[in-house]
C-alpha cells in the first residue's frame, strides 16, 4: 500500500497547496466530514470512516453515486473520527500516512490531533499532519525537515524536557543543548538549506514546520 492521505473535518488554508502534495496513487480517506474536503479539491475519498455526522444529504449523494464505501461507527464512541482512520489506516500497512486539515479551528480538537502522533505504537511509522502550509510531526531521534531556505522550524518539547539537541541547516543552531518543556527558546527557527536536521538524545520533540511561500 502507497501513502494513506486522511483528510479530517477541519480547516484547509490552502486548498490548491493541499492537493499539490496529493500523488496519484495515494489511498485518500475521508474522516467523517473530511470527505467534503477531498470532494472539493475535485477528487472522491476511497473510503469514508466515522460517525458521519459531519455529511450533508447532499455529500451522502454524491458518494453513493460513486459507491464509495463508507464504515460507520456510533455517535456515542470513545475514539474521534480521527483516531477511528488512523486505527484503519495502520491496518492498510502503507508506506506513510499523512493527516489533513487537522490544524486550525477548535483548539480541542487541534491538541488531540497532535496527541495522537505521540502514541508509542507510531514510533516507526512515518505519520504527519500536514495542510500543505504546516508539517508537523514527532522527532524520536534524529529526523529531517525538507523544505526551502527563510522556512520556520520550530522544535517544541512534548511531556517534559528534550535533551542533546543538534541541529544543522537552521538559523540558529543547537549543539548537545536541552529544551525546556516550559520555555519558548525553540520557537520560530529558520532554514538556512533546503534539509534541516534534528537529533535528540531523549525525549519527545515535536517539529512545526511553516513553509515560507505560503
Amino acid at each position: 500500500m502507497p501513502r494513506v492521505v486522511i483528510f479530517v473535518n477541519g480547516i484547509l488554508p490552502n486548498p490548491a497547496s493541499a492537493k499539490k502534495f496529493l500523488h496519484p496513487d495515494d489511498f485518500l480517506l475521508g474522516a467523517d466530514g473530511g470527505a467534503r474536503l477531498i470532494m472539493e479539491l475535485g477528487l472522491m475519498p476511497h473510503l469514508v470512516i466515522g460517525d458521519l455526522d459531519s455529511l450533508t444529504d447532499i455529500d451522502f449523494a454524491k458518494l453513493n453515486a460513486a459507491n464509495i464505501k463508507m464504515l460507520k461507527h456510533p455517535v456515542d464512541k470513545n475514539e474521534t473520527d480521527l483516531e477511528l482512520a488512523v486505527q484503519h489506516a495502520l491496518g492498510l500497512n502503507p508506506t506513510s500516512i499523512i493527516i489533513a486539515a487537522a490544524l486550525g479551528g477548535r483548539m480541542d480538537q487541534t491538541l488531540a490531533n497532535i496527541s495522537l502522533l505521540a502514541d508509542d505504537a507510531l514510533s516507526q511509522k512515518d505519520i504527519r499532519l500536514d495542510d500543505g502550509v504546516e508539517d508537523v510531526f514527532f522527532c524520536r531521534d534524529n529526523t529531517q525537515v525538507n523544505g526551502n531556505i527563510r522556512d520556520t522550524v520550530s522544535l517544541i518539547p512534548w511531556n517534559g524536557n528534550v535533551s542533546g539537541v543538534i541541529t544543522t541547516g537552521l538559523k540558529w543552531i543547537l549543539n548537545n543543548e536541552m529544551l525546556f518543556s516550559h520555555k519558548t527558546r525553540g520557537i520560530s527557527n529558520e532554514m538556512t538549506a533546503t534539509t534541516a536536521t534534528i537529533k535528540i538524545q531523549s525525549g519527545l520533540l515535536l517539529i512545526v514546520h511553516r513553509r515560507a511561500d505560503n
